[in-house]
């Protein structure tokens, strides 16, 4: 080796001791030192900043009103929950809480906090900031609830504002905040490490209020830095994470890139470093390059077809049975999933503990649906033409919303059934969604969040879930009372019955057509290391760096 090649090898190596010293880190949990990056990383301007494709836009930046995934893989980056999902699966493990107890009965549990850990506004992170956050999203009247706002998922999860899971959460000390429950929550847990329910800064939401949904302040590896609405999120590194070693990153930027070969194209091209939502069509040419990797997501989702049971004549059973009747799933996912996909037939997928798969799914049978329709008084076909909101963005669940709906379409009018597609921007979809007016029937999808039964059935299709995730405005009593009962029984073997009862009356009621479960299919420069893809959808970045 040349005197002049060891020198420039030294000064290399003295400037990333130099760097890691400045780093500093926090009082949490070491890395992995396996999961360390080599010393020498390169050129820091391209190698520290990472470019992350995906197809849609944020709704909001504060996790705890969305619903949407585009949101939460951001705020992901920003926020800290109490606990959190070990990578690749659903198992929880402690985060902003070290350590918890839980009494005897099911009714209390009581969570031991880090010390040291900062918002990235320098304030401290500690009981009080818990307390803070979930009095926010319970109370109704809260006046950091602002106007168009709704913590839906809280809802979801925790109950209805007049039949509340949490009956009262407090700071018995600076480090100690303890949960009391009205009745015993079996998925409480694995609810309360879902990224809606991460901490935001009490005195950043006092302060910026409404603005707050643009420029969150958490306890996270990344800072906000600037949001270019349609275009991009940047972030930056939080040098007093608590985390020591992490993030790896300085900087990630989250790029919109609505269409799905345009963004594999952007991959080719090297604008970016990773995508989602790869067509299948465009899998081969992937393969065939050594520069880049093929990611696989684990299957944990459903795409559907909703009706807005609020209607005519779609509050009535038969029609929507017959609906069923008339898509050709197979068809489905031989034309645009490209092997990536099965068809659906339960509103959960069946990788999730308590399926039924004894539930037989509605044929494709043409004539069997036209007879429906005839039954429910149709025996022309529905005389009105009916408003089909289709996706306007790619999901992991549907890389292509609006060619499956004019497929769909195409089945629909073989029965007499007249359907006009819209498909408005993300945004406005989702609102019109929740308002149920201007709908007949939607496509939409859903990524489980936290490995629970629960998660699918009663966030989606309980009668509490409105307005929020249920955008069916579906009730049906039976089923509430069952799905109320699978969430108080703590022996997951009897919930699992339950959760089986639960599918075989939707199944009868039919508010959906379950489409297909997916293995979502994304792909990355070939030297892009430490990314671990969540079967939930929302990854931490802070671990990703580049070989």
């Amino acid at each position: 080796m040349s005197k002049k090649r060891w020198y420039s090898m030294f000064v290399m190596m003295l400037a990333a001791v130099i760097a890691l010293v400045g780093c500093g880190g926090g009082s949490g949990e070491s890395a992995d030192p396996a999961a360390e990056p080599p010393a020498d990383q390169g050129d820091a301007s391209q190698n520290n900043t990472l470019i992350f494709g995906r197809g849609g836009d944020s709704v909001a930046l504060d996790p705890s009103i969305t619903t949407d995934g585009e949101s939460s893989k951001v705020s992901k980056q920003i926020f800290d929950t109490l606990l959190v999902y070990e990578e690749g699966s659903t198992k929880v493990k402690p985060s902003l809480a070290e350590s918890y107890e839980v009494s005897a009965d099911g009714l209390v549990y009581t969570f031991k906090l880090k010390s040291g850990v900062k918002f990235h506004d320098g304030t401290d992170f500690n009981a009080d900031a818990v307390v803070f956050n979930f009095n926010r999203w319970s109370d109704p009247n809260s006046p950091y609830k602002f106007e168009g706002d709704s913590f839906d998922y809280y809802d979801s999860m925790f109950g209805s504002p007049d039949n509340r899971v949490i009956k009262e959460v407090k700071a018995v000390d600076d480090l100690t905040v303890q949960f009391t429950l009205n009745a015993p929550q079996a998925p409480f847990l694995q609810n309360i490490a879902m990224t809606s329910f991460s901490i935001g800064s009490p005195k950043a939401i006092e302060e910026k209020k409404e603005k707050f949904k643009s420029e969150p302040v958490g306890t996270g590896p990344f800072k906000f830095v600037e949001w270019k609405r349609n275009d991009s999120i940047t972030l930056e590194k939080n040098p007093d994470y608590w985390q020591e070693g992490l993030p790896k990153l300085d900087k990630v930027i989250i790029r919109s890139i609505p269409d799905n070969t345009a963004r594999f194209n952007a991959l080719q091209n090297k604008e970016i470093d990773i995508m989602e939502d790869l067509n299948a069509d465009d899998l081969a040419v992937l393969e065939s390059n050594p520069e880049l990797q093929k990611i696989e997501r684990p299957s944990f989702n459903v795409a559907y077809i909703g009706f807005n049971v609020k209607k005519k004549p779609f509050d009535n059973p038969l029609v929507r049975q017959a609906l069923n009747h008339a898509v050709n799933k197979q068809a489905l996912v031989d034309a645009f999933f490209g092997g990536s996909a099965i068809p659906a037939k339960n509103p959960m997928p069946p990788t999730l503990w308590g399926y039924n798969d004894s539930i037989q799914d509605y044929a494709y049978d043409l004539e069997k649906a036209k007879s429906l329709l005839a039954e429910a008084g149709y025996p022309n076909g529905l005389p009105e033409e009916v408003t089909f909101y289709a996706m306007p963005v790619s999901r992991p669940y549907m890389p292509d919303g609006k060619k499956v709906a004019e497929a769909i379409q195409a089945d629909f009018e073989k029965i007499g059934v007249k359907v006009n597609i819209q498909s408005p921007e993300w945004a406005t979809y989702l609102d019109d969604l929740k308002a149920g007016e201007k709908d007949d029937m939607y496509m939409l999808g859903w990524t489980g969040d936290n490995g629970d039964p629960d998660n699918f059935i009663y966030t989606l299709l309980d009668k509490d879930t409105i307005p929020g995730n249920n955008r069916s405005f579906y009730v049906n009593e039976e089923l509430h009372k069952v799905l109320v009962g699978a969430q108080q029984e703590t022996d997951q073997d009897k919930r699992a019955a339950l959760y089986e009862q639960a599918q075989e009356i939707i199944k009868k009621d039919a508010p959906w057509i379950p489409l297909v479960h997916t293995t979502p299919l994304m792909a990355a420069r070939a030297d892009l290391k430490g990314y671990t893809p969540s079967p939930t959808g929302t990854e931490p970045y802070a671990s990703i760096y580049f070989e």
